[in-house]
């Protein structure tokens, strides 16, 4: 399988967690009037999604180990599309807090299968120049779903979203059953039972460095997470922006998110993903205290758009490079270790935003939020991360896995 049509077929399958959340997003306010509920409330509804497709993750990603790619994957997204279906007759915000939970737990199958196929077909330096691409097919849906989801809005409520989304649902289902090979050979598989998958997650987080890309991962996610689940409050409530303005903006973010990954691509050769990784980081935490300083200061919408923009560039840059380090040493166990690294990006975050929503204006807990997370993943990057590589040589921080394979230095970065 080609690399652009292995990020095409993988991409599409990462879509989930954008779809979920970015498609019915212009019309959060309005599913809290319907539904009679509080912002927090309908905050929350995308929350419990994204703990579905965190805990998801460690079902899924085992079992992609066990089974192969394609099953886990062809029953995870049937399964979304039903629950997007069940999510538009919800006749109470309880009732739809269950099913989006139950909607993130089906759909986590293509975000950790995704990222285990291609680790399965990639390492080193090539698997993050793949997964720069597949993050941009993949942030095609943060692009396009917020423009539908404010277009639509102009002829569908909150409920008409949700069947949108189960159609879609429906296409993805035909795509990972027909243009996705199976990555993982059957001599390649594993057994063994309960027992055996608590051993292969023991090992995994026996790995010290490891861990720390999930706290950094925590990190990160939850400023993410918490820019998600709090932006359309903060451009439709605060500044006053319609659902179709807040569509555009939203979407003009996801290209620059983009745009990282593509610098990303054309760079990491050179720098290597180590390095690539270090400067990421620092920098989205840069960017995150001056989006602080932006809302404190009160310095309106342009300037506050601007900042966000160089936060999700910076984030463009992350996200690939911590993927490749984090599975490096984890070739035959790429699916439960995927599923831990998802499952610390999608956990944190929904637990963190309606919190922080509570404490009062919504602009204002964004961005401390955010800065804090931003500076929080900086300082475990360069005093855990960082002398761990070190430490470790960096000459094996992503070589192949897969026995006999040396580690080769240009994957690496100071």
């Amino acid at each position: 399988m080609s690399a652009r049509r292995a990020a095409f077929v993988l991409g599409s399958m990462e879509v989930f967690g954008p779809l979920s959340m970015d498609l019915s997003m212009p019309l959060l306010p309005q599913l809290a009037k319907d539904l009679h509920t509080s912002d927090s409330l309908a905050q929350a509804s995308m929350s419990v999604c994204m703990l579905g497709l965190a805990f998801g993750q460690l079902v899924a990603g085992p079992l992609s180990d066990r089974l192969g790619r394609r099953r886990p994957l062809v029953w995870g997204v049937a399964l979304f599309t039903v629950f997007s279906l069940l999510c538009a007759f919800a006749p109470s915000i309880e009732i739809l807090l269950v099913l989006r939970f139950l909607q993130g737990v089906s759909g986590s199958a293509g975000v950790v299968v995704a990222l285990a196929a291609a680790r399965d077909i990639a390492s080193g330096i090539e698997l993050a120049r793949l997964l720069s691409l597949l993050g941009l097919v993949g942030a095609l849906a943060p692009v396009l779903a917020p423009v539908a989801g404010g277009q639509l809005a102009a002829v569908l409520d909150w409920r008409g979203l949700f069947v949108v989304l189960a159609g879609v649902g429906a296409v993805l289902v035909v795509v990972a059953g027909t243009l996705l090979p199976e990555t993982l050979p059957a001599g390649q598989r594993h057994r063994g039972g309960l027992a055996d998958t608590g051993r292969r997650f023991g090992t995994v987080l026996r790995d010290r460095l490891f861990v720390c890309y999930l706290l950094v991962g925590a990190c990160t996610g939850t400023a993410f997470f918490t820019y998600l689940a709090s932006i359309s409050f903060v451009l439709q409530d605060g500044f006053r922006l319609s659902p179709q303005a807040f569509g555009v903006v939203f979407a003009v973010n996801a290209v620059v998110a983009m745009a990282g990954s593509l610098f990303n691509r054309a760079l990491v050769r050179r720098a290597g993903p180590a390095r690539m990784y270090v400067v990421g980081t620092t920098a989205t935490a840069v960017a995150a205290l001056a989006l602080l300083g932006t809302v404190l200061g009160g310095f309106g919408l342009v300037p506050l758009l601007v900042v966000l923009a160089l936060v999700l560039f910076c984030y463009g840059v992350i996200s690939p490079n911590s993927s490749t380090l984090a599975l490096s040493g984890h070739g035959e166990r790429a699916g439960t270790a995927a599923a831990l690294l998802g499952m610390s990006s999608f956990a944190v975050g929904p637990v963190v935003a309606p919190l922080a929503a509570m404490g009062g204006s919504v602009e204002v807990t964004m961005a401390v939020t955010m800065a804090v997370a931003c500076a929080a993943a900086c300082v475990l990057v360069w005093g855990a991360v960082r002398p761990r590589l070190r430490h470790a040589g960096e000459t094996v921080l992503v070589a192949d896995a897969r026995p006999g394979t040396p580690a080769d230095p240009r994957t690496t970065g100071g």
